[in-house]
């Protein structure tokens, strides 16, 4: 019987353990998507203690505290942060088989180096002690902490208007070892829903590109002097969060109205929406193309269910969840509207419903166009997929339905510094299926031809795909 994390966790066969420890093991981070809050790496922020680099934030460990019975005080409220960190060692016995047990232990073991010790209500104090001595040293900033794991290239999330200047103190220095770089995440410049809202984030909007938005073609302008703006500080790379895929049919007239409509206050009926969703989305995938960016289309989060949680919390508390919307027909409208035009760029498309997997994987090959190797690519298992049952999910639809040796490899999508052994998560369960079809006789027994496409997922082809390096 294999011990829990030991040096070849979930590696059941000889070739598994040998592809992850001679060639997965050791290859540097490339992540390309996560939420990690600029200003600490421009900081080089160290963390007070455990709880506040570990559970702040961290949707997860909330909502596994909240099924435990944990009350809300020690989860969001008020609670000291020993007491917080209490309540969480509390809950980890109980998330057997949740992600979060492996993740959790994994987390403690690197970089903290806690092995063969369990969180729990009796562990609590003594590795909350541990982890916090170590906290305060030069080797867990944040900028050490990047170090320690090897990453060589963050990017961040963005909105257009933000001024990006941690990024820009970031790149006049030497002292973070990673090359940290902004994404455009341009969500809240389509969310017409919610016409005050709207109009609030406009106002930030016409500041931040020193113009005025009077119509449409003005919010475009303000757009591209953001997007211009971004490319000017290294940013190659836009993310969009959407329920589904935009493809609505609308005249220039019909946009010009609505946006004159939510300008005076006014809500504008879902048909609207979607129309002018549509319309600045491809506008806004016209500009990646011409710059030669990469596009993110993350698909199908169902944000806010609990209403009476969101009044009393705020969004992004731990309350979302996946959602079932049609992606097929919208989104291939979407991608052939582009590619007839000759405006598809690079483009990554991942999913939150686990039922969607072979659809994006099949769709992403529609677009293939030989111009760029995995120009279109079936992104990494995300959010309530980036766990063992998941990332094998994605693995395989991605092996059956296209190129798995052209696949971009792992991201974190996380704001904590500590989530970076979900990279060695990923890879050892990579290494394990490819080590069991060739010890099942389905692939060869040539370890090179195997080690080079592990070194590949891991690495090399993020390097070449997003240029950044």
């Amino acid at each position: 019987m294999q011990s829990f994390l030991s040096e070849d966790f979930l590696l059941r066969t000889e070739t598994a353990r040998r592809l992850y420890h001679e060639y997965a093991k050791h290859q540097p981070i490339f992540d390309y998507h996560c939420h990690l809050p600029v200003a600490d790496i421009a900081g080089n922020r160290n963390f007070q203690n455990l709880t506040q680099i570990w559970l702040y934030g961290d949707h997860y460990k909330w909502r596994a505290m909240r099924a435990n019975g944990i009350d809300e005080e020690y989860i969001t409220g008020s609670a000291a942060d020993d007491e917080k960190f209490r309540a969480w060692a509390a809950t980890v016995p109980k998330t057997l088989r949740n992600p979060l047990y492996h993740w959790t232990h994994l987390e403690l073991k690197r970089p903290f180096g806690i092995d063969g010790v369990l969180l729990s209500a009796e562990t609590a104090d003594s590795i909350y002690e541990q982890c916090n001595q170590l906290l305060g040293t030069p080797e867990f900033s944040t900028c050490g902490l990047l170090k320690q794991m090897k990453v060589q290239v963050v990017c961040t999330t963005d909105d257009p208007v933000d001024t990006l200047e941690h990024h820009q103190f970031i790149a006049s220095g030497e002292f973070c070892p990673a090359k940290v770089l902004p994404a455009f995440r341009p969500d809240k410049a389509m969310a017409v829903e919610d016409p005050v809202a709207y109009n609030s984030y406009l106002a930030l909007l016409e500041q931040a590109a020193d113009c005025t938005i009077v119509s449409f073609r003005d919010l475009l302008a303000a757009l591209q002097l953001r997007h211009d703006y971004f490319h000017q500080k290294g940013c190659r790379l836009s993310d969009h969060g959407l329920e589904q895929p935009y493809a609505e049919e609308f005249t220039g007239q019909e946009i010009e109205k609505s946006f004159a409509q939510v300008r005076s206050g006014k809500k504008v009926d879902q048909r609207q929406v979607h129309q002018f969703k549509t319309a600045i989305l491809l506008e806004l995938a016209r500009m990646d193309a011409r710059k030669n960016w990469t596009q993110q289309f993350h698909f199908g989060a169902l944000r806010n269910t609990n209403a009476a949680a969101l009044r009393k919390l705020g969004p992004d508390t731990g309350y979302d969840s996946i959602g079932d919307f049609e992606l097929g027909r919208p989104l291939a409208r979407m991608l052939n509207q582009l590619a007839s035009e000759g405006n598809l760029a690079k483009t990554i498309l991942y999913n939150l419903n686990p039922r969607d997997n072979e659809l994006l994987a099949a769709m992403a090959g529609n677009y293939q166009d030989g111009s760029v190797p995995g120009k279109m690519q079936f992104g990494a298992a995300w959010w309530f997929n980036d766990q063992k049952d998941g990332m094998e999910r994605q693995i395989n639809a991605l092996s059956n339905m296209g190129l798995l040796s052209r696949f971009v490899g792992m991201l974190t999508d996380s704001r904590s510094f500590l989530s970076y052994p979900r990279h060695e998560y990923f890879r050892r369960i990579l290494c394990e299926l490819f080590g069991r079809d060739v010890e099942n006789g389905e692939l060869p027994n040539d370890l090179e031809l195997i080690g080079s496409t592990i070194v590949d997922i891991c690495y090399n082809n993020a390097r070449d795909y997003f240029d950044m390096v």
